[in-house]
């Protein structure tokens, strides 16, 4: 585990906002959260749900080389067997645009996108991602968690006694926020990867969640 670097010019921050702007602040030094809270349309949220009510496994991976122009990428085949259901269209294109735009501000020529129907916790311990930058969305269903900075001792991530026990220090994402969570491998953030972790559903539930990484 890296050390946190004691001459850091600006304290962590995390940002949050209601307009997709917000995530350009990413891009700043010290930021290692930025959240777009938005509010999904309803055709794309009522696709959401209607594909976990048919209690079906979903769990796939792409990964996309971007055109050099501005055209959105080819998403044909993802989630295909769910593509008779009223809705899919809609998602399909809110999906391109977050790869789209994910890429315009990083400049990433290679993208790799996960979609995936859980019914527990992906990551259920505290811990940082050892990539540059993730986005992740969840469609339907409990958002991801977080910490701010100092709410836990970085030293002990995925050691649950070192976990903060006051449910009140744990920050939550919501359905339909978009999210940039700074990791380990971005340069200069070294030691201050977002420290964040899946949430457990409640029985019976389950969360449709997609994330997109910055490959090349």
């Amino acid at each position: 585990m890296l050390a946190p670097s004691l001459n850091r010019a600006a304290p962590v921050r995390q940002v949050q906002g209601e307009t997709p702007r917000i995530l350009t602040q990413i891009l700043e030094d010290g930021t290692n959260l930025a959240v777009w809270q938005r509010q999904l349309p309803a055709h794309i949220s009522d696709f959401a749900a209607m594909v976990l009510s048919m209690e079906q496994p979903l769990a796939e991976s792409l990964v996309l080389d971007l055109p050099e122009d501005d055209t959105q990428p080819a998403l044909h085949g993802l989630a295909a067997g769910f593509s008779d259901l009223q809705g899919y269209e809609g998602f399909i294109a809110d999906v391109a645009w977050l790869v789209s735009a994910f890429a315009c501000l990083l400049g990433a020529k290679r993208v790799g996108l996960r979609l995936r129907a859980l019914d527990k916790a992906m990551c259920p311990r505290f811990h940082v991602d050892h990539v540059p930058v993730r986005l992740i969305t969840t469609y339907v269903g409990v958002g991801s968690q977080w910490l701010k900075e100092g709410a836990m001792d970085r030293r002990c991530l995925a050691q649950p006694e070192a976990e903060p026990g006051d449910p009140r220090m744990i920050q939550q994402l919501y359905s339909g926020d978009v999210a940039l969570l700074k990791g380990e491998k971005w340069h200069g953030n070294e030691g201050f990867g977002l420290i964040h972790r899946s949430p457990e559903p409640a029985p019976g539930e389950r969360r449709l969640i997609l994330t997109l990484d910055w490959l090349a």
